[in-house]
């Protein structure tokens, strides 16, 4: 699980790293721990994500390439890391979380969408290289879900982003949570993108 915030959440059950994906070396150690702890890491849920908004004529190469660097190889450097037990043990299962974004494109989030597009190349790249072995690459789009990103948004974005869901209200982050469990157990589902938009893009 990932958690925002100074301190590690409370409660039993948990390993608590910190890890900044950006960074290949705090990877490395955040899986040197875990694997101390718990033996290879054979799921992986690859969440971490920012946004840096802008119109692309107002938007700095670094507002693209932070963005890129954390929600895009940040997931490689992670996927790349856990597939090393993934492939010692023989299995594995690999949620890359991408966004609706990634599909349809977002004014303003030339940056956010190309990162989130990427996972799908990146997810169906590796169902393809990893083969006949048993460990799967998948992914989610969410659409709008009520987290701190989707609160960020102008009241006039979140009543568009309303106005072309079904459903008629945002996702709770733990709809998004029962698709990437599905996806964490499912054996034979490889390279799909799962979309949780409450119906916005009709499945895509």
């Amino acid at each position: 699980m990932t958690h925002r915030g100074a301190e590690p959440p409370d409660g039993t059950g948990f390993l608590a790293v910190r890890c900044d994906v950006t960074d290949s070396r705090q990877v490395d150690r955040a899986f040197e721990e875990a694997e101390a702890a718990h033996g290879p890491v054979t799921v992986l849920i690859a969440n971490a994500g920012v946004t840096h908004d802008r119109l692309l004529p107002l938007m700095r190469e670094e507002d693209f390439t932070s963005v890129v660097d954390t929600n895009l190889t940040g997931a490689f450097r992670v996927a790349r890391r856990a597939a090393r037990g993934m492939l010692r043990v023989g299995h594995g299962r690999i949620v890359l979380v991408s966004s609706t974004a990634a599909l349809h494109g977002a004014a303003g989030q030339s940056n956010y969408a190309a990162a989130k597009a990427g996972l799908v190349g990146l997810a169906r790249s590796l169902t393809r290289e990893f083969g006949p072995r048993d460990i799967t690459c998948n992914v989610v789009a969410p659409g709008l879900t009520d987290t701190d990103m989707a609160r960020a948004l102008t009241p006039e974005q979140q009543s568009e982003l309303l106005r072309r869901t079904p459903a008629g209200r945002a996702a709770h982050p733990d709809e998004v949570a029962e698709a990437v469990a599905f996806l964490a157990g499912a054996g034979y589902v490889r390279g799909a993108v799962i979309p949780v938009d409450g119906g916005a893009g009709l499945g895509h």
